[in-house]
C-alpha cells in the first residue's frame, strides 16, 4: 500500500513517469494504460502496464543492484521451481528524470494473502513447503553468496540494537530470551543451498487459497536456507506449521535457526516502519506474538 516515501534518499515515481518511461523506451506499449498498484513493498514501485505485463522501478539507491541481479538468476531459477516467478521481459534505462534502470515483467495473477484469514492454509502449507524444497534442490554451483544466508550471529548486533529501540513497546525481556535461544541452535553442516530469503506475505500470490506465484527474488542467493521458514510464522497458522515444516524436511536445528530468522527480521523492521509502512509493521507484530505464544508467553 506504500507510495509515501520510507527512506530519506527515496524518488518520486507516478504513473505518468511511468508513461514516459515506456513510451520512450518501449513505443509498441505506450499506448497501454499504466496503474500503480498497492504494494508493502520497500524497494521497488509497481505499475500494472495492460493487462500482461507489470513495470518495477527502484524506490531508492540501495534496490538499483538488484534490476539486473534479479533479472539475471530469475532466468536460471524460474523454469526449474515448482510454482510461476516473475518472468523478465525487458530493462529500461535512466530517463525522463528517473536515474536508475528499471524492469518489465510478465503480469502474474494471484492476490497476497493475508497472516490469520487464509482461505485453505494447510494446503497453502503443503504449496510453500514444496516450493521451497524445490529451490533447494537446485544446483547451487555457481550461485551468488545471499546476504541472508549467514550464520544467525551476524544478524545478532542489529537485532539486539531493535530490541533497544522497542523497549516499552513489546516484552522485550521474553523476546530477547527467544532471540539468544535461537542463537545457540547448532548452524547448518550441509552444503549450501539456495534460499528466496524474503518469503513474506507480500512476495506470495495465492488464488483459490493454493499457492500461484512467488515474486520478488531480490534477495535470492546461496547460503544456509534457513531464513526461507520465515514464512511459518509470518504467514502461516501454527495447525499448518508442521505441514510446511515435514514438506520443507526441517531438522529441530533448521526449524529454531528459521525461527530465529523470523524473530530478527521482525524485529528490525518494526521500528523502522513502525509509522511508514503500516502492513509490514503490523506483520512484524504478528510474527513477535506468534513466536511468543509458541514458546507459552
Amino acid at each position: 500500500m506504500c507510495a509515501v516515501r520510507m527512506r530519506p534518499d527515496e524518488v518520486d515515481v507516478d504513473s505518468d513517469l511511468v508513461r514516459r518511461l515506456v513510451a520512450a523506451r518501449f513505443p509498441r506499449w505506450a499506448s497501454l494504460p499504466v496503474e500503480r498498484l498497492v504494494s508493502s513493498g520497500t524497494e521497488n514501485a509497481m505499475f500494472r502496464l495492460g493487462t500482461d505485463k507489470v513495470v518495477r522501478l527502484p524506490r531508492h539507491p540501495g534496490a538499483v543492484e538488484s534490476v539486473a541481479y534479479e533479472s539475471h538468476w530469475l532466468e536460471r531459477l524460474g523454469p526449474r521451481l515448482s510454482v510461476a516467478s516473475p518472468v523478465p521481459l525487458a530493462q529500461g534505462g535512466p530517463g525522463e528524470g528517473f536515474p536508475w534502470p528499471w524492469s518489465v515483467y510478465r503480469w502474474l495473477d494471484g492476490r497476497n494473502p493475508v497472516a490469520g484469514a487464509l482461505e485453505r492454509p494447510e494446503s497453502l502449507a503443503s504449496d510453500l513447503g514444496a516450493f521451497v524444497a524445490g529451490l533447494r534442490r537446485v544446483d547451487a554451483r555457481g550461485g551468488p553468496p545471499g546476504h541472508r544466508g549467514v550464520p544467525l550471529a551476524e544478524r545478532d548486533a542489529p537485532t539486539r540494537s531493535a530490541l533497544g529501540r522497542l523497549e516499552g513497546r513489546i516484552d522485550t525481556a521474553a523476546v530477547t530470551a527467544l532471540w539468544e535461544e535461537a542463537l545457540r541452535a547448532p548452524g547448518r553442516t550441509a552444503p549450501p543451498a539456495w534460499a528466496h530469503a524474503d518469503l513474506s506475505p507480500g512476495n506470495v500470490l495465492v488464488r483459490d487459497g493454493r499457492l500461484a506465484a512467488v515474486i520478488d527474488f531480490g534477495c535470492v542467493g546461496v547460503g544456509d536456507p534457513a531464513v526461507d521458514l520465515i514464512v511459518a510464522w509470518n504467514l502461516l497458522p501454527a495447525s499448518a506449521r508442521a505441514i510446511f515444516r515435514q514438506a520443507v524436511g526441517a531438522d529441530d536445528a533448521e526449524w529454531a535457526r528459521g525461527r530465529g530468522w523470523a524473530l530478527s527480521i521482525s524485529l528490525i523492521q518494526l521500528p523502522y516502519y513502525w509509522e511508514t509502512n503500516p502492513p509490514l509493521a503490523e506483520n512484524s507484530r504478528h510474527v513477535i506474538r506468534e513466536i511468543l505464544a509458541e514458546a507459552g508467553g
